[in-house]
């Protein structure tokens, strides 16, 4: 017996002795990672003293060898950073830097770097091959103890619009067929993870599953869409045929995404996240020309101009009326989306206008056009297509129906943005995936779709409040939003229908208005027309003044898919957006979170005491203000506000 134990003893001690623990910290000591190195490599999440995520294991499987297994570990050294970034816009003009990395270099030609805020952690392959590297598979594993709540973006395939709803579920109930694109939010009792990625480079970007191994365990793997081979056109889409056995060719010696999990302590925390930004490498280029802005769209109002004396559609007169509109209320840019040219040759505007008189036209107002563009008519002709933008005086171009991700999308997302850049001209992505911070590397990259948004009003009933309340800690976390808010014609919980000529949206007006300030997005769409309104001057009048980048952003108060309330800066003045769910609900606001001792004018755009009813009525009301006052607001049912505090 005593031999036996002996033996179990020395036994136990030379496991450990095989496997070697590192192990870093947050600057402010609240989250740690351990790092166990034996057959493979395993990391474990420790938040507030709590094993929050059990030992996953992390590899990458190349035509080089399985990165990860059997490591021998070389080298390990760490270093901090406290510094401040810059932003050339942003939800604030500075974000602070601050983390702990430690680098561990491995036997093979490899390291694994780990990255540690006060906010989140994220680790990254870096290599140093020779040649070319071809990666069949990165195994990514988020191993956890209890069966937590999601909040996941569960899509049809890797061919998609990334606009779904956001699915309700648990760890356990996800299945090895569900795909789940990120950002994906994993809800325990007193913590919220979102894992995200950044620094999305010549590679394809990860979605979620279930291993068929792991089906009934609370562990969620990666997925990676295939390098595609053949494909064919389908109408604006590229219809994938044949798929390679491998995610990436790419170089030897590069560094891969980093894998990010978020990790905030309560709902309103994931509202104002910059891990994916920090994360990010910085500017590449020039920006200095750059600027956000508003945009006049022509699209989901169908073009619909009230009480003109011309027929309105694609032609000159309703985009003069576009131009004058944007010209007289501050707004940037003027955009001409689908049927200003030929959907395959963008060479070739329909014969219905005339692009030198509109861009003369344009440029004697003061006002920048944006042309849409589908994603791979753009991609033959660029080249050429972006010169003549260019010697047009075009700002920037939409570029729609990518629906992809893979290896492929990712390289042309980051090659049109580089030859867009050489011509000064912005580049807003549709029917894209989410972002990873290229927007950080190319500032023109000036907005992503990928969300389910307003658009949607056009087609179905799926455009809920509560949905778009879900936005906010969800999708918004990984950056830019074109959401594309600001429809005057509302509805409340019974009364909505869809129409595509005559698009409205559930929830009351305010609630599209608390959008220009809850929702981030450097370019933002008004989508109404300019006729509807121009009916209220008061709501002209903010829609002429908010800002669409911040120098401070705090989030207030809210819970996932109830309501939330949001404050940015800009300058001196503060302005709060509030969201609703469709149940009524009154939020105090108290003003010395955000304000200094002086006096403030408070203009509010408030719900109507009516708006149960009618979701169009609002109150327009001002008054004075100190940071010693609390503002009391009622949200009706799908409702929402906003409020700008002016010194």
């Amino acid at each position: 017996m005593k031999i036996k134990l002996l033996f179990a003893v020395l036994f136990a001690l030379s496991a450990n002795m095989l496997s070697q623990v590192a192990t870093v910290s947050s600057p402010d000591e609240s989250i740690k990672v351990n790092v166990k190195i034996t057959d493979r490599i395993y990391y474990d999440l420790v938040v507030d003293g709590v094993e929050t995520m059990w030992y996953s294991p992390i590899s990458m499987t190349t035509d080089k060898g399985i990165l990860g297994h059997n490591p021998t570990l070389l080298k390990q050294s760490t270093t901090s950073e406290d510094k401040t970034i810059k932003t050339v816009w942003g939800i604030r003009s500075e974000v602070k830097d601050q983390y702990n990395e430690l680098t561990l270099d491995f036997k093979g030609g490899y390291s694994l770097i780990f990255r540690m805020y006060n906010d989140g952690i994220a680790y990254r392959f870096k290599t140093s091959l020779k040649g070319d590297l071809i990666v069949y598979d990165e195994e990514v594993e988020y191993r956890f103890w209890e069966n937590h709540k999601m909040l996941s973006h569960v899509v049809d395939s890797y061919t998609t619009s990334f606009e779904k709803l956001y699915t309700r579920q648990t760890l356990r109930e996800v299945t090895p067929d569900n795909l789940i694109s990120l950002p994906s939010a994993i809800i325990a009792d007193n913590i919220r993870l979102t894992v995200l990625e950044s620094d999305l480079f010549n590679y394809p970007g990860m979605y979620l599953s279930k291993s068929i191994n792991h089906a009934h365990r609370s562990y969620l793997t990666a997925k990676f869409a295939k390098y595609p081979t053949e494909w064919v056109q389908n109408n604006f889409r590229l219809k994938i045929t044949e798929r390679a056995n491998y995610i990436a060719k790419t170089t030897g010696t590069r560094v891969f995404p980093w894998r990010a999990i978020s990790i905030a302590r309560s709902d309103i925390e994931m509202a104002d996240s910059d891990l994916v930004y920090k994360l990010a490498r910085p500017s590449q280029i020039d920006a200095s020309w750059v600027k956000p802005g508003k945009v006049a769209w022509d699209w989901w109002n169908a073009l619909n101009l009230q009480g003109v004396d011309f027929e309105t559609g694609i032609n000159d007169k309703t985009y003069e009326y576009f131009i004058d509109f944007a010209a007289r209320n501050n707004i940037e840019y003027v955009i001409m989306d689908e049927g200003w040219s030929d959907q395959f040759d963008v060479l070739l505007p329909t014969p219905m206008i005339d692009m030198e008189h509109l861009t003369q036209y344009a440029k004697d107002k003061g006002v920048k056009l944006i042309l849409w563009a589908v994603w791979h008519t753009i991609d033959k002709q660029y080249k050429e297509a972006f010169e003549l933008f260019e010697r047009w005086g075009i700002a920037g171009v939409k570029i729609d129906f990518i629906d992809r991700d893979d290896q492929i999308a990712i390289e042309f997302y980051e090659r049109m943005v580089k030859e867009a850049a050489k011509h000064h001209l912005l580049i807003d992505y549709h029917g894209c995936s989410k972002p990873t911070g290229m927007h950080r590397t190319y500032p023109n990259l000036i907005n992503y779709e990928g969300v389910h948004g307003g658009e949607y009003n056009k087609f179905n009933n799926e455009q809920t409040p509560s949905h778009n309340v879900d936005l906010v800690f969800t999708r918004m976390m990984a950056g830019p939003i074109d959401y594309t808010p600001g429809a005057m014609s509302n509805s409340t919980q019974g009364d909505y229908h869809v129409s595509y000529y005559n698009p409205k949206s559930m929830g009351t007006r305010c609630h599209q208005l608390g959008m220009f300030v809850a929702y981030y997005a450097p370019l933002q769409m008004l989508c109404d027309a300019p006729t509807a309104y121009e009916k209220y001057p008061d709501i002209l009048q903010f829609l002429s003044e908010v800002p669409t980048t911040w120098d401070e952003t705090k989030a207030i108060e809210g819970e996932v898919g109830e309501y939330v309330v949001i404050a940015r800066k800009k300058g001196e003045d503060w302005y709060i957006g509030g969201l609703n769910n469709w149940t009524e609900r009154e939020v105090k606001i108290n003003l010395s979170q955000i304000l200094d001792e002086d006096n403030y004018k408070a203009s509010l755009l408030i719900d109507g005491v009516n708006a149960n009813r009618n979701a169009e009525d609002y109150q327009s009301i001002q008054k004075n203000a100190t940071n010693k006052d609390v503002l009391t607001v009622t949200m009706k049912k799908g409702g929402g506000f906003v409020i700008r505090l002016t010194k």
